[in-house]
């Protein structure tokens, strides 16, 4: 599959670093030139459990998924990611260790843009612009949205899980897999079900 419309993709990549703190041209520019494409197909593993991961992922199109494996073969969706969103393993890639989890396309033409972290950290050291977008960054996500995530799994029931997961991903559950949402918003596939019903029945009787 050829790509067609990098451009937008870039301007994409741009809004969304920019949205953390803004950068000036002159840094974008140098940025640009160490990204890459990659599409994968359905299924496709972008990281193996047990391998570096050299590169941060911005997702273009399509989906994501984040998955560890326990001893008894059992699967947990650490994360889903879609559109506008920077996926991968960052610990990984900080440390330079092996991934404690998997990383799979979960739809057909699934667009990414690679960013060598190795070269990314030696612009990040050149331009301050860059390190203040990058401290926002790992602040939101690996502190205040992992808080926030680990009080809803404590605190929430599955039903306002589910409905904060639908208001932040709309129409997510005609894309990928239920048991992929089920897992990662942490309940059985059998108990997603029964919300899923439940929420039917609520919106129903809201309009009758």
């Amino acid at each position: 599959m050829e790509i067609t419309d990098e451009k937008n993709y870039l301007k994409a990549l741009r809004f969304k670093l920019d949205s953390y703190s803004p950068l000036i041209d002159t840094t974008w520019d140098e940025l640009e030139q160490i990204v890459q494409f990659i599409i994968l197909t359905k299924d496709e593993l972008l990281l193996g459990n047990g391998y570096v991961s050299p590169n941060m992922y911005f997702v273009c199109k399509g989906s994501l998924r984040a998955f560890y494996t326990d001893l008894h073969g059992d699967i947990y969706t650490k994360n889903i990611f879609v559109e506008n969103n920077i996926a991968g393993s960052l610990a990984s890639t900080i440390q330079r260790k092996p991934s404690e989890f998997t990383l799979e396309s979960l739809e057909n033409d699934t667009i990414l843009i690679a960013l060598n972290y190795t070269k990314f950290r030696k612009l990040i050291e050149k331009h301050a612009d860059l390190k203040n977008c990058y401290i926002s960054y790992l602040e939101q996500h690996w502190i205040i949205e992992k808080e926030k995530r680990e009080i809803s799994l404590v605190m929430e029931d599955g039903i306002d899980r589910y409905q904060k997961f639908l208001d932040l991903h709309p129409n997510i559950e005609k894309r990928i897999s239920l048991h992929h949402i089920a897992s990662h918003l942490g309940i059985t596939s059998t108990q997603f079900s029964r919300i899923r019903k439940k929420m039917k029945d609520i919106s129903k009787n809201q309009h009758m």
